[in-house]
């Protein structure tokens, strides 16, 4: 009897823990899919590559709102058994109140779990993945960035200025400038033109025009009557280098052991500046994918106080409030103490906050139980 009270306990609280999640992760996806319009709107990139970088950003999304779909499901389930007189089920076949929570406890071990395995593993693939899509993408939306009288420089060392454009895409008077280096530019006008997407490339075909050569203080400059100007070799000016929220967690702990143990490792080739300028930067990376995830057995243990008392007391709802207010701060304060993390100790401090706070916690509750134990 009493194995199978728990299994639908278990069974209540995993069903509304993933249905409660995935919701709250869609909604803000789809807030956030607006936001990734910019890379159509304003880099050029192609319908693919942004439901691509959209999708992979479900993860870190679901892992962000994980800690507080946590809270909001065991605080949620246990108060729907108390209303429904459910509890006492609990209670009369003789399972104790620490019984109880300690199943619970046990329980958010998987949640624990769950949240290191999208923290090391998934997130920081999946936003790498998004990125790759930046890297590997061409700037196919390059027609719809050209308006008239506005300066485009949606790609690396190139700006366009149409005085003109038609609605069957001609241009006219077309003002180019490629910054070939620090020294060196090149200035093209042309009267009229029009882009041609061919092959997966993109070019400007353009007609009577000159060519303006810059090459420190000489100035070369000659005509044509025709010519193609090859869009293709430009990158776009989207950051594709990966942030460090992207990095590979085994990359982001050996730069720790090589900035404060072994100066010498050599950690190979990545992308990631492992130097002391990036080192807190890297550590709070760390913390958060590392550190974080331990509040999540805090946040159940506490949210399980509200059995203390049952919905006809008169301090229950005040009770719910004051718990509803300390997971809260609990949830902010895991979010925000990443922030002051910058050497050794401040991370060994906060390392053992989420510890600290679950022995007081169990302590308050041992206390409170002590007649029932």
């Amino acid at each position: 009897m009493k194995k199978i009270i728990f299994n639908k306990l278990i069974l209540d609280v995993t069903k509304f823990f993933f249905l409660s999640s995935i919701s709250l992760s869609l909604i803000i996806l789809v807030v956030q899919a607006v936001n990734f319009l910019d890379y159509i709107s304003e880099d050029g990139h192609g319908i693919y590559t942004y439901f691509g970088i959209t999708i992979l950003n479900f993860p870190k999304i679901f892992s962000r709102v994980m800690p507080f779909c946590v809270f909001i499901t065991i605080f949620y389930v246990i108060n729907k058994y108390e209303v429904k007189n459910e509890l006492l089920i609990f209670w009369n076949i003789g399972i104790k109140k620490i019984k109880f929570v300690n199943t619970l406890v046990i329980f958010s071990f998987f949640f624990l779990i769950l949240q290191f395995i999208l923290n090391i593993y998934i997130v920081p693939t999946s936003l790498d993945q998004a990125r790759e899509f930046v890297r590997n993408s061409n700037i196919d939306f390059f027609p719809n960035l050209i308006k008239e009288k506005k300066f485009i420089d949606a790609v690396e060392s190139l700006t366009i200025f149409v005085e003109k454009k038609k609605k069957n895409g001609d241009l006219e008077n077309i003002y180019l400038k490629d910054s070939l280096n620090d020294n060196q530019s090149q200035i093209i006008y042309a009267k009229k033109g029009k882009l041609v997407f061919n092959n997966q490339k993109n070019h400007l075909e353009l007609f009577d025009g000159n060519f303006i050569d810059v090459d420190n203080k000489k100035i070369t400059t000659f005509s044509f009557k025709k010519t193609e100007f090859d869009l293709s070799k430009y990158k776009t000016k989207t950051t594709i280098y990966p942030k460090i929220q992207e990095t590979n967690t085994k990359i982001l702990f050996l730069c720790l052991y090589k900035l404060k143990i072994n100066k010498d490792y050599d950690l190979g080739k990545t992308f990631l500046k492992c130097n002391n300028e990036t080192y807190s930067d890297v550590i709070e990376e760390a913390f958060k994918r590392g550190i974080k995830p331990l509040f999540i057995p805090v946040i159940v243990l506490i949210s399980s106080l509200v059995i203390l008392y049952n919905k006809d007391n008169f301090i229950y709802l005040k009770f719910q409030y004051i718990l509803f207010f300390i997971v809260l701060s609990i949830i902010i304060l895991s979010e925000i103490s990443s922030r002051y993390i910058y050497d050794i100790n401040s991370t060994l401090i906060f390392s053992l906050l989420p510890i600290i706070l679950f022995a007081v916690s169990y302590f308050f509750l041992i206390l409170r139980l002590r007649e029932n134990l």
